[in-house]
């Protein structure tokens, strides 16, 4: 039964050795799927390349189906994973910050690492930027700790504020999967290639 760390079945140490261990398979997928590469992953926003979408779209499936398979089969208890809570104003406002920050700079910060990691000059002053960012609101938080607090909605699963079940609510992903699939294949046929 899992989750591993909150039945004691393993340490603190050993789910953090579990999670570097993770996050060098995480960058090595990210790598072998072109993601150091920021045309790649403006592409999508652009049109001409949605690998982006479907590499993304295809692993949260995956996660999500998996989670519900070993939910059914009792091997993980969903109600002991954790859930960011959710603070909507600070949430929406980040979600802009961060897609505009993607389509100007061509990272977001966990391909930013990836690209750094190999020596992409571009994305290492990505990532020099992070690290401003990260100080910078560390030093203005108290000033900010309001609008970052508002609207605190607690962890909800989309699921439950649909009033829908987890196994419908995964049907619907799956659909909206194979739509955008489609969808994508449509658009990368009608734009022009881009020598990367």
């Amino acid at each position: 039964m899992g989750p591993l760390i909150a039945y004691d079945l393993i340490t603190g140490s050993t789910n953090l050795l579990f999670a570097f261990l993770i996050g060098i398979g995480f960058g090595f997928v990210l790598e072998s799927a072109g993601f150091s590469s920021s045309r790649k992953l403006v592409g999508v926003f652009y049109g001409y390349d949605t690998v982006v979408l479907k590499v993304f779209f295809t692993a949260g499936i995956t996660g999500m189906l998996g989670l519900l398979f070993f939910s059914l089969f009792g091997w993980i208890d969903l109600d002991l994973i954790y859930i960011n809570p959710t603070f909507l104003y600070s949430t929406l406002f980040g979600g802009v910050l961060m897609g505009a920050g993607f389509i100007i700079g061509g990272f977001c910060p966990g391909t930013s690492i990836c690209a750094a990691s190999i020596g992409k000059i571009d994305a290492i002053f990505f990532v020099l930027g992070i690290y401003i960012g990260v100080n910078i609101f560390n030093e203005i938080y108290p000033l900010v700790e309001g609008f970052y607090k508002a609207k605190f909605l607690g962890s909800p699963k989309l699921s439950d504020f649909l009033g829908i079940s987890d196994g419908i609510m995964a049907l619907v992903m799956i659909a909206m999967a194979i739509f955008a699939f489609w969808l994508g294949e449509i658009f990368e046929k009608k734009k022009k290639p881009v020598i990367y």
